[in-house]
């Protein structure tokens, strides 16, 4: 036997399995400390410093099945990110545990488990640590996290060609753009794109999603506040316009952003100048502006919810990113570029997609465009274990189904479970085929409780359910008294 490398952390309150484990790791790994409960994680970590912490997903006390150990998998990455996390599941627990690697760990074991299987895993994460506790620090300066999401996947469709060819004529300059689209098709992504292939590329893009910001905290948050403007205004805070100061502020989901508010975000646009809460000096702000809304913002301005002024300020340049299913010829060649990307992370062997799964993917709706499809294969990545993928891995078999409220309305929900508005009917939601419509506010209400009860009442879940970011779930709770 080789010379045996790495530190183990096991965290498992099962008496029997910790010492069966002080038995087998011992015999692979250089040293071994296990733990009945994360009551001592913290203080673990410290004084034991382990590469890879094994880490149970229920403990006796635990707040809700397996959600505690989802919150110590992050608590670890947030105090050691440098320590790797192999999650211990029982087969029952497999959904959390592949939404445990979607949120940084390594990887999972499945109880009863296969000691070689075992091993193989843990040795590959104490490699991983090891390298990354011996990278050279001044590499993470040179990064650039702008760029971290990936940029743009072309493709071939003639939609997206057009865009492309209108994205090299207004990058360089400082055309405000207006970007619209479906959930899901990427405008986020294309605002950066904008933003790399400008002059501005050099200075930070500031990313607001603000939908989601309280109506309380708008202006502070976009304007900055002095110190004493407010109870908890301990000092004075520069806001988004302030930060994107040189470079671009991204104003996300502005279809959102209430009508009284809209006119204090015009103001800012139109003098390029902000005024902080409780100051007087305005402070001028050079910004390349980009927004972007799933909101038809012309339907909004006749009905007298959305500013006519603000919409033709944010309009120099309109750019509609198009639904996956109008570019069906692009969705095997990205479901291939996500499964090597997925392939790597969560080292499986996994290098092409078997004909019978590209014409499933091709022949699939797709309601949620290109998050549901990286969705749908980063899950098929994670719990295969061949080296093609097949039709069988791909979790898109459920029908379309309807989820009533006590109202009489109802959420539908897409082949992947992720919710979605039907759009027949203006500002009406289809909720079914009993001819019923519903207010769009009864919709999403309807949509926000499913995705509450079904995920138990897990924000980050729910969210992800719902392809909204966690701030916007809050406000829409709050907006619900949910």
């Amino acid at each position: 036997m080789g010379s045996k490398n790495g530190k183990i952390l096991v965290v498992d309150d099962n008496l029997g399995i910790r010492r069966a484990l002080e038995l087998l790791l011992p015999l692979h790994f250089a040293q071994v400390r296990a733990i009945p409960s994360p009551a001592t994680l913290i203080a673990s970590l410290e004084q034991f410093r382990p590469d890879v912490v094994l880490l149970d997903m229920n403990f006796s006390t635990s707040i809700n099945t397996g959600n505690e150990g989802l919150y110590w998998a992050g608590e670890i990455k947030k105090m050691a990110p440098e320590v790797e996390v192999v999650l211990f599941t029982a087969y029952a627990d497999i959904q959390l545990a592949v939404e445990g690697m979607k949120r940084g760990a390594f990887d999972f074991i499945v109880k009863p488990w296969d000691n070689d299987r075992l091993v193989e895993v843990l040795t590959a994460a104490c490699a991983k640590a090891r390298k990354a506790g011996e990278r050279d620090s001044s590499a993470k300066a040179d990064c650039h996290p702008e760029r971290s999401e990936g940029s743009m996947y072309w493709g071939s469709s003639p939609a997206m060609a057009n865009i492309r060819k209108t994205l090299d004529k207004i990058a360089p300059t400082d055309a405000t753009v207006l970007i619209t689209g479906e959930n899901g098709t990427g405008k986020d992504v294309l605002a950066r794109e904008i933003h790399a292939g400008s002059l501005r590329s050099g200075k930070p893009m500031v990313a607001v999603d603000a939908g989601a910001i309280p109506e309380t905290l708008f202006e502070s948050e976009l304007f900055g506040h002095v110190k004493g403007a407010f109870t908890d205004a301990h000092a004075d805070h520069a806001g988004k316009f302030e930060q994107a100061d040189g470079g671009t502020l991204f104003l996300d989901e502005i279809g959102n952003i209430p009508l009284h508010l809209q006119a204090k975000l015009l103001r800012a646009i139109q003098n390029r100048s902000i005024v902080r809460v409780g100051g007087t000096e305005a402070r001028p702000v050079d910004i390349r502006l980009i927004c972007a809304t799933n909101r038809n913002l012309e339907a909004l301005v006749r009905e007298g919810r959305f500013r006519e002024d603000l919409y033709y300020r944010i309009n120099t340049v309109h750019i509609a990113l198009p639904p996956l299913r109008e570019r069906r010829e692009d969705i095997v060649p990205l479901a291939q570029l996500f499964l090597e990307r997925f392939a790597e992370k969560y080292h499986r062997p996994l290098r092409e997609i078997a004909p019978e799964a590209a014409q499933a993917l091709t022949e699939a709706r797709w309601s949620g465009n290109i998050r549901e499809l990286q969705n749908c294969i980063e899950k098929a990545v994670i719990l295969s274990e061949g080296r093609a993928l097949g039709a069988g891995d791909l979790d898109f078999s459920a029908p379309l189904r309807s989820g009533r409220n006590d109202n009489g309305g109802s959420a539908r929900y897409d082949s992947t479970g992720a919710a979605r508005y039907d759009s027949s009917g203006a500002g009406r939601y289809d909720s079914g085929d009993d001819g019923h419509f519903v207010t769009p506010g009864e919709a999403e209400e309807a949509i926000v409780r499913e995705a509450m009860v079904r995920t138990g009442g897990n924000i980050s879940a729910a969210a992800k359910l719902l392809g909204i970011s966690r701030p916007t779930l809050y406000a829409k709770l709050k907006k619900y008294g949910l």
